[in-house]
């Protein structure tokens, strides 16, 4: 298989196996979805979901939410870690919208990134699922799996987007990184990874992950004294 082949494969079978794609993190409009992305850094989306709704009821717009002192929101939000840089965050971003953006969340790469805690990634969950906009937000499932298919050679996240965007059509971008997120979990995960089950990895994967999977599996032979 040469490379456009591959990536066919992998266009192919994620859209057979994810033919409607669920968003992980609930949220009912731009800001709250731009909260639930700022907390799941270093969180699971699982736990994100079961935090935000006690967030939300007492602050679910910017207006609200300058009414909480950090210190409270950093004991709502304290489950998902990281709490202590989040909740300013949360507190500062809220009083930026509101003084320079009209309560709104910009539609904008550049403005989004000139908010506290939001880097390029949140930035780019943001305008991909709240407007739209094609882009390509690299977390770790999605850089992991573009290794493993041998899509990208990149040492980083800022490599791996570059490469994904090289070689994806744009029209595609914002429901493809949510499938190989889903896939990732499903049947490529980080620990506990099972090659027979993972169909893309194993049809079109980097030859050397391979070969160092089933090495990794093969029995361990005891040294004879």
């Amino acid at each position: 298989m040469n490379k456009q082949e591959r990536v066919t494969f992998v266009i192919n079978t994620l859209k057979k196996l994810y033919p409607t794609i669920p968003v992980p993190l609930d949220h009912k409009d731009p800001y709250t979805l731009l909260i639930a992305v700022l907390l799941s850094a270093q969180c699971t989306d699982v736990r994100v979901n079961q935090i935000t709704p006690l967030l939300f009821a007492k602050a679910d717009n910017p207006y609200d939410m300058v009414k909480l002192s950090v210190e409270e929101i950093k004991e709502i939000i304290r489950p998902c870690g990281l709490s202590p840089m989040k909740s300013k965050g949360i507190h500062g971003l809220s009083h930026i919208l509101i003084d320079k953006h009209g309560g709104k969340v910009p539609q904008s790469f550049e403005f989004l990134e000139e908010l506290p805690a939001v880097g390029h990634k949140t930035a780019s969950v943001v305008m991909s699922q709240a407007f739209g906009i094609p882009a390509f937000p690299v977390d770790t499932h999605i850089h992991r799996l573009m290794h493993r298919w041998n899509l990208t050679n990149g040492k980083n996240v800022v490599q791996t987007e570059k490469d994904a965007k090289r070689i994806f059509p744009e029209e595609i971008w914002n429901d493809l990184h949510l499938q190989i997120i889903w896939y990732g979990r499903e049947y490529s995960p980080a620990r506990g990874w099972d090659l027979e089950k993972d169909i893309i990895t194993k049809t079109v994967g980097r030859k050397t992950i391979i070969d160092l999977y089933y090495k990794s599996k093969l029995p361990i032979k005891k040294k004879s004294h």
